[in-house]
């Protein structure tokens, strides 16, 4: 093709997969109009509709490494720390423009993690991974296509390593090696807009050894290859969605999804095999993966903004806006969500070049943002339910407002300030309720908790790569303990 698509031809796409997905119980027979997935594949589509405006070009655009050609940025691997810092401002951007997860994340971050380490693999074993995966990046690139990156597995008993569970398709492996390829069975997931996707890129979860080197394995299927099957998640107040129109969704264009995705005996051929068995390389592609994947939580600033904004208007609206209180609390939420960017910022711009070309984040800042995403994103939740009140819980359905017998009251009652409709307090209110409690929650809340690794991963990993000897050495020096360099 090699063109940007827009939103339309993003969604035309869609419809000519054949993807096998479950929701509720039932086959999806049509996954693009089905009403509970459809806000998802709209968020989607917002990252190739706002390409093609002026304002968003240089966010949104770049030039691929590989062919010069002009690409969404969803399919770029970064070349420079310019790149990095565009990434982070890029996802605040997607973030604030749909109130949700736009899904196109961790492909990226696979992409990129994957650039490095096929580039490593190959010069430590002179395999030919990292051609493949070019190849792989210009297929994605010259289609611009949305790639799912699936990582996590489920797992099964956390204390057994993936080749002593009890059942071994817990991890994803292989299970035949033919001729023409592997043959891998297992499941991922947590896969968010796994449905939206053109291409699968899976990856390991976690670091394997010599004993599980069936697990290490890393590849790129179509979404709709033979043998996958996908069975969404639920959320909650998901079934709004199928009440049409009505303001109690919300967030009346975007959502997300999740799905786990079974890989039944699944063929992959060589040509996408992007690593088998070179188990001593998982460690660098699982911490690069989530290190640029802990730096992508910059889309939670986005959300953020939105919830700011509407904890703002609910504060004009109820006529509170000028209480000290609720000015400090709106603060509050500004001063942590922007600390969040500065996190997000501050990874990019400390990145450096890996010895493929490839630009990756400080690993160690990507941890620490994430770190802090795990707990910000509640503490502004919570001012903005505090600054909201009760009637985010109780409010009336949007049928209740306009009901013949009762919407009067509903009108007379919950009226605030006269010159505001009870309606638009009704619809931020809604608002509010969806981002902290509702479908736009899972994408807000519980991902800031356990997207790109649970607090712990990145506790684990800040532990690791802090300098505590070179701390320790400076205090020492300083006081005297051990002779130093300092001017005395």
């Amino acid at each position: 093709m090699g063109k940007l698509m827009n939103a339309q031809e993003y969604e035309e796409s869609l419809r000519k997969l054949n993807l096998n997905v479950y929701l509720f119980g039932r086959k999806v027979e049509n996954v693009v109009d089905d009403p509970i997935i459809r806000p998802s594949m709209k968020a989607v589509a917002a990252t190739y509709e706002y390409a093609h405006r002026p304002e968003y070009e240089d966010l949104l655009t770049t030039r691929s490494h590989l062919t010069g050609k002009k690409i969404n940025r969803f399919t770029h691997i970064h070349q420079s720390v310019d790149d990095l810092v565009k990434k982070s401002k890029m996802g605040r951007l997607m973030g604030s423009l749909t109130a949700c997860c736009f899904q196109r994340c961790v492909g990226m971050d696979a992409m990129n993690a994957l650039s490095i380490t096929t580039h490593a693999m190959d010069k430590e074993y002179g395999t030919e991974y990292n051609r493949r995966f070019l190849k792989f990046l210009e297929h994605v690139q010259e289609n611009d296509l949305t790639c799912d990156g699936a990582m996590t597995d489920p797992k099964g008993d956390r204390s057994l390593p993936p080749g002593r569970q009890p059942d071994p398709d817990l991890f994803l492996h292989v299970v035949e090696e033919r001729k023409d390829g592997i043959v891998v069975r297992g499941a991922k997931a947590h896969q968010t807009g796994a449905v939206n996707s053109h291409e699968i890129i899976v990856m390991p979860t976690i670091t394997m050894r010599e004993e599980d080197r069936d697990y290490a394995v890393a590849f790129a299927l179509p979404s709709d290859a033979q043998g996958i099957t996908y069975i969404l998640g639920r959320q909650s107040c998901d079934t709004r969605k199928l009440e049409g129109p009505t303001f109690d969704r919300g967030n009346l264009f975007y959502g997300g999804h999740e799905a786990l995705v079974v890989f039944d005996d699944v063929f992959v051929p060589w040509e996408r095999v992007f690593m088998y068995k070179e188990y001593a390389f998982t460690t660098q592609l699982v911490e690069n993966f989530a290190a640029y994947h802990r730096q992508s939580y910059a889309c939670k600033v986005g959300v953020g903004d939105v919830l700011i904004g509407a904890a703002q208007t609910i504060a004009e609206y109820n006529g509170a806006e000028r209480a000290s209180h609720v000015k400090d609390k709106i603060i509050e939420m500004n001063h942590l969500n922007e600390t969040l960017f500065c996190g997000c910022l501050a990874c990019a711009s400390e990145g450096h070049r890996e010895s493929g070309g490839t630009f990756l984040v400080d690993v160690l800042l990507a941890n620490v943002h994430k770190q802090n995403i795990t707990r910000f994103p509640y503490e502004i939740a919570r001012l903005a339910q505090d600054i909201a009140g009760g009637l985010v819980v109780t409010c009336p359905s949007e049928a209740d407002l306009n009901s013949p017998e009762v919407g009067k009251w509903v009108k007379k009652y919950y009226r605030t300030k006269a010159d505001v409709p009870t309606e638009y307090r009704m619809r931020i209110l809604r608002l509010i309720e969806n981002i902290t409690l509702g479908t736009a929650a899972v994408g807000y809340l519980t991902e800031s908790m356990h997207g790109a690794g649970s607090p712990q991963a990145q506790r684990i990993m800040i532990a690791r790569l802090v300098n505590m000897k070179q701390k320790q050495k400076i205090a020492k020096e300083l006081c005297g303990i051990i002779k130093g360099d300092q001017v005395s």
